[in-house]
């Protein structure tokens, strides 16, 4: 299963980590560098959740701003039979 959300199909996006170098302008120096750089992901907020798709219960992952609108119809716990 990919780690992106069902409803809006966010996930992962590319950046990258500076390393500066050198003092600034505004301190009175000649202006900074970037040095190197590394390579990281921007990961989006995902959670598992019981939901219903097309009439039965799947567990994906769901972003939390989806979960917040409300866009999808949980599931609800079923309860279980009293032993006899």
């Amino acid at each position: 299963m990919l780690k992106k959300c069902v409803i809006c199909k966010k996930g992962a996006l590319q950046g990258k980590v500076l390393s500066r170098k050198g003092q600034y302008k505004a301190k009175g120096g000649t202006g900074s560098k970037i040095a190197r750089w590394s390579k990281r992901k921007f990961l989006p907020n995902l959670q598992k959740v019981n939901i219903l798709v097309e009439g039965t219960s799947q567990r994906v992952f769901i972003c939390a701003k989806c979960i917040k609108k409300g866009n999808f119809k949980k599931v609800t716990p079923r309860l279980k039979a009293p032993v006899t």
